[in-house]
């Protein structure tokens, strides 16, 4: 059992991040927030996938206009994107947004976000201060010489400091690098240095097979730790596919709910198509909140004992497999009948 770091809570529309409460999937819009219709689209799909929560670029007037539609026709807590303009912040708090995203360090004078500040804390909308290693202050990266996780950790709290100073502590904190190990320093310092909940990413992680390894690479390792209180799988293809990847990472370690199917990866011992069973089972179950385990084992050799910690699951003989629960073999079953089979015990169960 993971022991989560202790952080206090903050309220992003209707969902609580932080404390105690499930550890917050997220991802992004790639729709131009301008085009109200195609980004409701891409919201509600992201919604159907398991999404917690949806943030998206408020580069423009006319996306923040577009807050108040999009707010009205989802369920979903939404957060602006700021980069450079102020107002823009002004704007999407004025419009209803649920959470604000900024690096405080790029959008201007200290009265600037100041402005930001009071704006957020008279609607009481949080704030995520985004910390990046591609834009550290000029100041940090003389001192440091690159963004080492020192450096992440020193401009995070340059800005927490500086929202505090205006008496606001509705905070999260993202710091991420392109660097898996640097991230996962940075963000170990900070969660030992401040009670701030923490969002996790590793950015620009990649197309989606190096962006998966990356992603579980740096989140896990600081899941792991306890750290952690919501997640973004930054990849560069279908934005559902986030959410499928974070929440599969959640429920591999045992932080949410699910199902969790275990398979061999097969050898000359095989007799039974383990690949596709496996694969099916996952394409089924996929959506399933039952917490249990699902074996699919090639043999006898590594089936029932190697796997008896399931609590179900088969392994492969000659046209057929054995069914067994918890390591005991409770029937022999046809290979073509091996899905509908396991549906129907998983069912019951």
């Amino acid at each position: 059992m993971i022991e989560r770091r202790k952080s206090r809570t903050v309220k992003i529309g209707n969902i609580t991040v932080g404390g105690t409460s499930p550890i917050a999937v997220q991802s992004m819009t790639f729709t131009k927030t301008s085009d109200k219709e195609k980004t409701l689209e891409q919201i509600l799909s992201l919604e159907k996938a398991g999404c917690d929560i949806v943030r998206f670029s408020v580069p423009d007037e006319e996306s923040a206009k577009s807050i108040s539609y999009l707010k009205e026709h989802t369920h979903i807590p939404l957060v602006a994107d700021i980069h450079f303009n102020y107002r823009l912040a002004l704007l999407a708090a004025e419009y209803g947004i649920d959470k604000i995203r900024i690096n405080p360090g790029n959008i201007g004078d200290e009265d600037r976000v100041k402005a930001v500040v009071d704006e957020c804390k008279k609607r009481n909308i949080p704030i995520r201060i985004g910390v990046n290693g591609g834009s550290l202050e000029k100041h940090i990266l003389a001192k440091y010489g690159s963004p080492t996780p020192e450096a992440l950790f020193e401009s995070a709290m340059h800005h927490v400091k500086m929202l505090e100073k205006y008496d606001f502590h509705n905070i999260i904190v993202s710091i991420k690098s392109s660097d898996v190990a640097n991230t996962v320093k940075a963000n170990r310092i900070f969660a030992s240095e401040t009670d701030y909940p923490i969002h996790l990413g590793v950015t620009e992680a990649g197309t989606t097979r190096l962006g998966i390894i990356k992603s579980s690479a740096g989140i896990g390792a600081m899941l792991l730790d306890g750290i952690g209180d919501t997640l973004r799988v930054s990849l560069t293809d279908r934005v559902e596919n986030e959410v499928a990847a974070g929440n599969d990472l959640l429920k591999v370690l045992g932080l949410t709910s699910g199902v969790n199917i275990v398979s061999c990866p097969t050898c000359a011992r095989t007799n039974i198509d383990v690949i596709g069973i496996a694969n099916k089972l996952h394409e089924v179950l996929d959506n399933c909140e039952k917490d249990i385990k699902v074996a699919v084992m090639g043999c006898a050799v590594n089936g029932p004992g190697e796997a008896k910690d399931a609590d179900i699951g088969i392994a492969g003989g000659c046209g057929d497999a054995l069914l067994f629960k918890k390591g005991e073999v409770i029937g022999k079953i046809d290979e073509n009948e091996v899905i509908e089979v396991l549906l129907k015990e998983i069912e019951k169960m």
